[in-house]
């Protein structure tokens, strides 16, 4: 088979679709597809910009060039979508004809590249993976105005994009039922598939054996204290009142590490700095390799997801802290992958926000370990769930249909 995986960000990238790229794209070439990778030249991280070559045979990447602007303000990440959208549509245009392309949604409507590759190929099948959704998300956080002019057009193109696809795989149901509601109504339309994001089993082993210890630990006081440690992006789609005044209420029961960046990072900052909350310490990412590190010195994992986020996006944190073998804290809205996760495999606390109580109830339990079992049940959940042992079959089955 020839296969296609298009996305603006790859392995060695540290961006959760970077990630999830190359475990796909490496795992069809070790089972015999010739793979093309078409991403960009610039790193998810201003300042990073991405290297390395194939090392799977069977597979080649193909990287466009794109600025290295960022994505501190709406214009450079624009700049950034628009030159990837447009190198990846010349790219695809003169590409050989392929069996099936993968589209995922970094850029959004980077999609349109794969589906006038299908035009000038009508057997070519295209997938469309979707990370998250636009106009929902930037309607819903104020980045485009609700039913504007750009909304219609955006709405438009979405709505032509989904009569050209032949599948959609959604990462949770509410972001499944978001799109089959506005375009997957009516003859014609792709089924929708759930699922889940994952993290490599080969990455945490069980148990995860962890040596030397994260250096990040070093400076803090984490001796008879709660670690919960939140990593990756703060982006406009999460919110923290409600863990900042469950911090204040705990002082030094429970240490928070919030590990990484994003839109929301100096916002946090000042805000902590504001309230005078010394039990709250931020550090900017850190390297794919050193995340298990980081996690093996934490007894629980947190992950926040704004109300107007549900069926938008969905957190990808959560798979390496199940993998890890960490107890979730959620606070955000029920029916999310997370809620989902933790209904399911009893893998945490799912907590609303505002409920500060019952966020200082749960990290108190972690911290006098009151359930012996949760860290074996995330271990689990993540095996059974959000593993690539667990998820990538379902991805060979869509591929391999004919």
């Amino acid at each position: 088979m020839r296969l296609t995986l298009l996305n603006q960000f790859y392995a060695p990238d540290i961006s959760p679709t970077a990630q999830l790229a190359a475990s796909l794209a490496e795992h069809r070439a070790n089972l015999g597809d010739e793979v093309t990778i078409v991403t960009g030249r610039a790193g998810y991280l201003e300042g990073r910009l991405a290297a390395g070559s194939a090392t799977v045979p069977g597979l080649r990447i193909r990287r466009i060039w794109t600025p290295d602007l960022g994505k501190s303000s709406l214009t450079r990440r624009l700049l950034g979508y628009a030159s990837f959208s447009f190198g990846s549509t010349m790219r695809l245009a003169f590409l050989a004809r392929q069996d099936v392309i993968v589209s995922m949604t970094t850029p959004p409507l980077v999609v349109v590249a794969a589906v006038l590759h299908k035009l000038l190929h009508p057997r070519t099948r295209v997938v469309l993976w979707s990370m998250d959704c636009y106009p929902d998300a930037a309607e819903r956080f104020g980045e485009l105005r609700e039913g504007g002019l750009a909304s219609r057009w955006l709405r438009r193109i979405n709505r032509w994009v989904f009569r050209h696809l032949d599948r959609v795989v959604a990462l949770d149901a509410a972001m499944a039922d978001l799109l089959a509601t506005q375009y997957g109504v009516g003859p014609g339309q792709p089924p929708f598939i759930i699922i889940p994001n994952w993290e490599r089993r080969d990455q945490f082993p069980d148990p995860v054996a962890v040596d030397p210890p994260w250096p990040g630990y070093a400076p803090l006081r984490t001796e008879g204290r709660a670690v919960i440690v939140y990593l990756g992006n703060t982006g406009v789609g999460h919110q923290f009142d409600t863990v900042l005044d469950a911090a204040a209420e705990l002082g030094d029961e429970a240490l928070f590490l919030f590990v990484g960046g994003g839109a929301q990072w100096n916002a946090l900052e000042a805000a902590v700095g504001s309230r005078g909350l010394t039990n709250v310490v931020l550090h900017g990412y850190v390297p794919k390799a050193d995340t298990p590190a980081v996690m093996a010195g934490a007894d629980g994992a947190l992950i926040t997801l704004d109300d107007r986020s549900l069926g938008v996006m969905s957190p990808s944190k959560l798979h390496a802290n199940l993998a890890a073998g960490l107890p979730v804290l959620y606070i955000g809205p029920t029916g999310s992958n997370v809620d989902e996760a933790i209904e399911r495999h009893r893998c945490g606390a799912s907590l609303r926000h505002g409920d500060t109580e019952g966020l200082v109830a749960a990290v108190r339990g972690l911290r006098h370990d009151a359930d012996a079992d949760a860290h074996r049940r995330a271990r689990t959940a993540f095996e059974q769930a959000y593993s690539d042992t667990a998820t990538l079959p379902a991805f060979d089955a869509l591929l391999d249909e004919r």
